[in-house]
């Protein structure tokens, strides 16, 4: 018996450890300082309440015969599938149920997905992003390349006819920076695509935070991109499912490379290695999709772009420079006074008991640079910002 070797190339997973560590030191030796935790992207407002009825009334269900639900299809209940494509429709974007798959949620098949791809293709990945597009790949033994992102693209690196790429991610609104790409900049994306026969992994996990009508909330937004795209997405932050689990992934009928249909591929694999999210989980998700269920996650996405206007206007306040906040709930500022990202990290906490997240933690050209999130309470925004004028 032989263990995957891969895994030795692995970095320890130390960001959130070590944030974790240097947090837990602070308060140890101030425990009256009151900490406001800016760093982690995890939602801080309760479900819709649309969303829990639906999820109670479907549990309750389970308690009769009647109406008790087991196994369902590993692809997702058509009621779910039916309203993520009636979703898509109100940005302009059709679908065909085959193509929708319900998951528990965009990280699983982001990882998932590679079980369909040779471990000789290639891979590139903007630098930085979210740590799991390296880390899978890693895991998998498949050389990786860097679209470097930095100031003068504004975090949104384009392709270039020098590189060729069999697997290209993209993720737009950008987790960490907050960066989210234009149609132009997309079309660009799938013409090279399109061209060198390589496959887009897109990630739309924060679509439903973009404000401006005219960026877009979907790679199938862009001609051509059901011939060389897979889109994931996830309730996570849409409607704030990030303990209850649920997302979805598109594959188009269309995509097809060898002779070989990676939508029926994909479904071999979920059929194959997945039983699929539970019935009340689905049709919590369905209630999402729902009038009343579009309102209250969008008062939510509101409030928490609300919380980003409060970090960007003291970003322009105090002259620090930033991308994200506008479509995004992430704003990542260029560290000031030329210090590293773990610098400003311990200014930030020592000085303001405020905690974010380094951007060396997300690749090579993050450094210098800092992640805070609009995930928390509207007064806890305000207060952190004021600590931060304070300090600069």
């Amino acid at each position: 018996m032989r263990i995957n070797e891969n895994y030795k190339n692995l970095k320890e997973s130390y960001l959130f450890s070590e944030i974790a560590a240097r947090v837990e030191k602070f308060k140890s030796e101030n425990p009256d300082k009151k900490i406001i935790r800016m760093g982690i992207g995890d939602v801080t407002l309760p479900l819709p309440q649309v969303v829990v009825e639906a999820g109670k009334k479907a549990f309750e269900e389970q308690a009769f015969s009647e109406t008790f639900h087991g196994y369902g299809p590993e692809q997702g209940y058509d009621f779910l599938r039916e309203a993520i494509r009636d979703y898509y429709k109100t940005f302009g974007v059709s679908l065909h149920m085959d193509e929708i798959f319900v998951s528990d949620g965009a990280k699983s098949d982001v990882g998932n997905v590679l079980d369909l791809f040779d471990k000789d293709n290639t891979v590139l990945i903007p630098n930085p992003v979210y740590p799991v597009y390296f880390d899978t790949n890693v895991m998998n033994g498949r050389k990786i390349i860097f679209a470097e992102g930095n100031k003068e693209n504004n975090f949104l690196p384009m392709p270039s006819d020098e590189v060729k790429a069999d697997i290209i991610y993209l993720c737009s609104p950008n987790n960490p920076t907050g960066a989210v790409y234009t149609k132009e900049q997309l079309e660009a994306w799938v013409k090279y695509a399109l061209k060198n026969g390589s496959i887009i992994l897109f990630d739309s996990a924060y679509e439903a935070f973009i404000q401006d009508e005219k960026l877009p909330r979907s790679i199938f937004s862009i001609e051509g991109a059901e011939k060389c795209a897979i889109e994931f997405c996830s309730l996570s932050k849409t409607a704030g499912f990030t303990g209850v689990r649920c997302g979805y992934t598109v594959v188009p009928e269309a995509l097809e490379f060898e002779g070989m249909s990676l939508r029926k591929m994909w479904l071999r694999r979920q059929t194959t290695k997945f039983n699929g999210v539970s019935y009340p989980v689905q049709r919590a998700a369905q209630a999402v999709f729902s009038k009343e269920g579009i309102e209250q996650c969008r008062k939510n996405i509101a409030y928490y772009m609300e919380n980003a206007k409060i970090i960007t206007a003291t970003m322009d306040k105090l002259n620090i420079s930033y991308v994200g906040g506008e479509n995004s709930p992430y704003v990542w500022l260029k560290c000031p006074g030329g210090m590293t990202s773990w610098e400003f990290f311990d200014k930030l906490l020592s000085e303001a008991a405020v905690v974010g997240t380094p951007g060396s933690g997300f690749g090579t050209a993050g450094e210098g640079y800092f992640r805070l999130t609009a995930f928390s309470s509207k007064e806890a925004a305000k207060e952190a910002m004021e600590r931060l004028e304070k300090i600069f």
